[in-house]
């Protein structure tokens, strides 16, 4: 469990500073808009992105792995796209959350989280790393 909320806080630390680097990407916050609103809308676009990245993802990776196959990888870059850009239409569905201002917006900002999320899980590394040894013994 404190694994799971370990990753979620990257995600979301992750995606909002995304929002502050990419100009096509931004997030809507719950009104009225406080500190905490905001914090807790990136909280649940983390929490949607994770679902999404975990079930359509996935499902996405095994279609098109002949693909992945073929450009090296560089297909991952399009998928991750479009997984930003199905995080913008869910969220959208309750009325705030993240816009993704147009399909190349979305790949822009999956390598941007992408890479910003391997940088702070590297740092945080040790945090869910004790966690996983202790539950080892």
């Amino acid at each position: 469990m404190h694994r799971f909320l370990v990753r979620l806080v990257i995600n979301a630390v992750a995606l909002w500073l995304t929002t502050l680097v990419v100009a096509g990407i931004h997030v809507n916050a719950y009104p009225p808009a406080g500190l905490l609103e905001t914090v807790l809308t990136y909280l649940l676009v983390a929490f949607i992105f994770g679902i999404v990245n975990s079930v359509v993802g996935n499902a996405i990776r095994v279609v098109a792995f002949p693909l992945y196959i073929l450009t090296l990888g560089l297909v991952a870059l399009l998928v991750n796209g479009l997984l930003l850009l199905i995080v913008h239409w869910a969220s959208g569905l309750i009325g705030f959350g993240l816009v993704v201002d147009g399909f190349w917006w979305g790949v822009l900002g999956a390598i941007v989280l992408g890479f910003i999320g391997w940088v702070l899980g590297i740092v945080t590394r040790p945090l869910t790393r004790s966690e996983h040894r202790r539950n080892r013994r």
